[in-house]
């Protein structure tokens, strides 16, 4: 009800770009931004294309049910459908969108399909250890914490180059409990 996720196409490219022009998103996530830089939007952009073609990712973009706007984009990506699982992540919202249920309902789409449809067993979704942001939404949501892989991600340009990321995970087990939360929580925004 507050948000909806496509599968990302062509079409998307402009309410994309006009969703990413805060440079406040990508502070952990990519420098240049491409708040900053249209070259760094348009590899941004290419580079989900090509993932959802070659079937590696799932990148889709959140559009805004109430606006029919384009507000961010998540993917599925680290996909391993030998052990029935998969990471949430490349998930970005234009601060528009910020505190008005758009994340927690995107999250809530994606594990309901995540665990209910491809029968997932676990779910990990992981940030900067320095994103409080991030790590407090994951933390919100039931998600467990599992630790900081320390220098885990070379990240030129951002944070000394070298980030730590804080590993968080939700399993098939515990998606029964997390779901009606879930569920509350939204209800909350509309």
């Amino acid at each position: 009800e507050i948000v909806r996720l496509e599968p990302i196409g062509p079409q998307h490219e402009a309410g994309l770009r006009s969703a990413a022009a805060d440079p406040q998103i990508w502070r952990w996530l990519l420098s240049p931004s491409p708040a900053d830089d249209p070259a760094a939007f348009d590899a941004w952009f290419a580079g989900a294309l090509a993932a959802a073609d070659d079937g590696t990712e799932g990148p889709f973009v959140t559009i805004d049910q109430r606006r029919d706007e384009v507000v961010g984009s998540t993917r599925f990506m680290t996909l391993r459908p030998e052990n029935r699982g998969l990471e949430i992540g490349w998930t970005w919202l234009n601060p528009s969108a910020w505190n008005g249920g758009a994340n927690i309902e995107a999250k809530a789409l994606q594990l309901a399909y995540a665990f209910e449809q491809l029968g997932c067993l676990r779910v990990e979704l992981k940030t900067h250890a320095k994103n409080e942001r991030s790590r407090g939404a994951m933390e919100r949501m039931g998600a467990t914490f599992e630790g900081i892989f320390r220098r885990y991600q070379v990240t030129p340009n951002i944070d000394g180059g070298v980030r730590d990321s804080a590993f968080y995970s939700i399993t098939d087990e515990d998606w029964p409990a997390l779901k009606p939360r879930f569920a509350e929580r939204v209800a909350r925004y509309r």
